[in-house]
């Protein structure tokens, strides 16, 4: 089952769909990395995922119930999410403490005192709970709304760039708590952000929104593939050389290029790539290893609009 699926999804403002036939899939107990630019409709998905905004068309499933049709709030799926989306909802004249405990006291939970002190704790606030929030430094708040989004423990936590306003010592913790919170209760965790290092060290899958569509869907392992080491070869015989390697190396993967070059990617050592080229006695134009950046490797797939699921 997964988290999170969307199947046809689009939402209109004046007449101009932002979302349009987007589909998303979120398996069960994934750190899922959401990726695209600024005004790519990654907010507004969310949004229609956590029950803040009705879709234009389609339909939001959360562990394979359909919000829209549990009205208000999402009913039971609804009551497993958490979510931080755009700014923190705070009560500035309150304390941390306080604001927690409106919260956790609307919520229901029992023992709400020392879950709200827990939970400042984890998002290091204990030393500021009696301080009111309008107080608060940006990232302050931020930590005080990923805070407040946590305090049901939800099965399913949506944050939506939870790294703004964070220096490097909160980034860094609030990493390791997204990947605690993963690790320990299982928690499926949507992380919208334009930090791709910090998504690289803790993501384990990804959806890439370009123009409102999903681009593509994939695996951490798969992104670390494609933006892994590669040798390109270029010779003057292309295809007999494209031959000969697949011949040397089975379990290479190897890719022409539109340009007549070879990528050649995985189980290969370039030491015996150049012996096999000299024993074939190939005019070699170009040999050289290549490490595909992972920041441009994601603008390219942004710059793109087909949808593949």
């Amino acid at each position: 089952m997964y988290a999170i699926e969307t199947r046809g999804l689009a939402k209109a403002y004046g007449g101009r769909r932002v979302v349009d036939d987007f589909c998303m899939h979120v398996p069960q107990g994934e750190i899922y990395g959401f990726v695209g630019k600024n005004g790519a409709g990654k907010s507004t998905v969310l949004k229609m995922v956590d029950c803040l905004a009705a879709p234009t068309a389609g339909e939001v499933l959360v562990f394979g119930q359909n919000l829209q049709r549990e009205g208000a709030g999402g009913g039971a799926a609804g009551n497993r999410i958490g979510a931080l989306i755009e700014a923190p909802g705070l009560l500035e004249g309150m304390s941390a403490l306080d604001n927690l405990m409106v919260k956790a006291l609307a919520l229901g939970i029992p023992d709400a005192k020392a879950r709200c002190q827990e939970i400042l704790s984890w998002v290091g606030l204990a030393h500021v709970g009696k301080k009111r929030a309008k107080g608060f430094s940006q990232g302050m708040k931020q930590r005080l709304g990923i805070g407040l989004a946590l305090l049901g423990l939800p099965d399913l936590l949506l944050l939506d760039e939870p790294f703004n306003g964070l220096d490097p010592e909160g980034t860094r913790d609030l990493r390791r708590l997204i990947k605690r919170l993963n690790e320990t209760f299982g928690m499926t965790i949507v992380v919208s952000s334009h930090v791709l290092d910090q998504l690289d060290r803790m993501v384990t899958s990804y959806g890439v929104i370009a123009n409102g569509r999903m681009v593509r869907e994939m695996t951490a392992e798969e992104v670390r593939l494609e933006c892994g080491d590669s040798l390109l070869v270029r010779t003057t015989a292309p295809e007999r050389t494209l031959a000969q390697l697949a011949e040397a190396f089975p379990q290479a993967q190897l890719v022409m290029e539109p340009n007549g070059a070879i990528r050649v990617r995985d189980n290969f050592d370039s030491a015996a790539v150049a012996d096999t080229l000299h024993a074939m006695d190939a005019t070699v134009l170009e040999f050289s290893e290549v490490r595909r950046d992972i920041e441009d490797y994601f603008v390219a797939l942004m710059e793109g609009g087909a949808c593949h699921v």
